[in-house]
């Protein structure tokens, strides 16, 4: 039997081993060696074997989808979305989403509620309401002239027409009114008195009565009664219509119309504002509608055959309604 202790030279030698394991040293080239057979490599390189593919594709599961393209699932996919498509179109069509849409209205003067907040003051006195009127009975009109200025107390009422033109004291007439008016009223430059607002014609104080100019009575220019200018009563001027503020509360609109676009609008694809003036009555009606911002193309009409349906709570003065100004923007606003 052999001794398997001692190492056969036959089988295993230990110095053969660890020159196995060692690095040869002429592994490692030099590096300008190397650089000359890259060099010869690039430019003339070695031709190579043809390559053999020992591989075959093999066929997968689909991985895009659970239920593959199926024609199927294309069409219901394609189908609910022109559903969706066709309902937007539907709603948008609507008339009430229409007029929604093209028509915003908004009060001017809303404002929320700060009393609570405020000092209590006494009310400022509203010098832009009242008014006044007068005349002598004339078959005449009254003619346009210059307006006399306004004062606190009244001793000479206006005359465009003079019974006794041989007075020995004369005074300068005035109208009964804050003095304040003077400079925020326009006035002319004619040299005789009369109504700042009526049309040229012959001299004539008017067929009112009680002395000064117009249809009314009081002394007053106009065809209130009273001392003062306008429609109104009672001195100053403003035709008898309030501003909000000094004690008077602002309407608020209780219902509303909703005004339609013109056909010629609605072609030239035209948008923009309305700006309307208006006085809303005791019974809560718009009356004395005008237009102070025009939009034209038949828009301007359309939001006042609107406004003259609404229905508003009138504004008060001491808690009793009053006829009180306002201003309303209507905007017109297409798809």
């Amino acid at each position: 039997m052999a001794d398997l202790s001692q190492p056969n030279n036959q089988f295993f030698n230990q110095d053969d081993h660890l020159a196995r394991l060692l690095i040869d040293d002429q592994v490692e080239a030099p590096w300008y060696k190397n650089f000359v057979q890259n060099l010869k490599d690039t430019i003339n390189p070695p031709k190579l074997p043809p390559l053999e593919l020992t591989s075959k594709p093999v066929a997968v599961k689909d991985i895009w989808g659970l239920y593959g393209r199926q024609k199927k699932s294309f069409f219901m996919s394609t189908g609910v979305q022109f559903l969706m498509i066709g309902l937007l179109i539907w709603a948008f069509s609507t008339k009430v989403v229409q007029n929604q849409v093209k028509t915003i209205t908004s009060l001017v003067y809303t404002a929320p509620d700060i009393q609570e907040y405020q000092p209590k003051l006494a009310p400022k006195k509203d010098v832009m309401a009242g008014g006044g009127g007068g005349g002598d009975r004339s078959p005449l009109p009254a003619a346009r002239g210059q307006r006399p200025k306004f004062a606190l107390k009244q001793f000479t009422p206006p005359q465009q027409v003079i019974a006794n033109p041989n007075a020995k004291m004369t005074m300068e007439p005035t109208l009964i009114g804050p003095p304040e008016l003077n400079a925020v009223l326009p006035n002319n430059n004619m040299n005789q008195w009369g109504d700042p607002l009526a049309k040229i014609g012959p001299p004539s104080n008017g067929p009112g009565s009680g002395g000064g100019i117009g249809s009314g009575k009081g002394g007053g220019i106009g065809s209130g009664n009273g001392g003062g200018l306008g429609p109104g009563e009672g001195g100053g001027v403003g035709g008898g219509v309030f501003r909000v503020g000094g004690g008077v509360t602002a309407p608020s609109l209780l219902y509303k119309v909703e005004p339609e676009y013109s056909e010629e609008a609605r072609k030239a694809k035209y948008q923009g504002t309305v700006l309307l003036y208006i006085e809303v009555d005791p019974s809560g009606r718009a009356t004395n509608i005008r237009v102070q911002r025009s939009l034209g193309l038949g828009l301007d009409e359309k939001a006042i055959e609107a406004v003259k349906k609404w229905k508003f709570s009138p504004g008060k003065k001491d808690g009793k309604p009053v006829t009180v100004a306002a201003t309303i923007e209507v905007n017109f606003r297409l798809l």
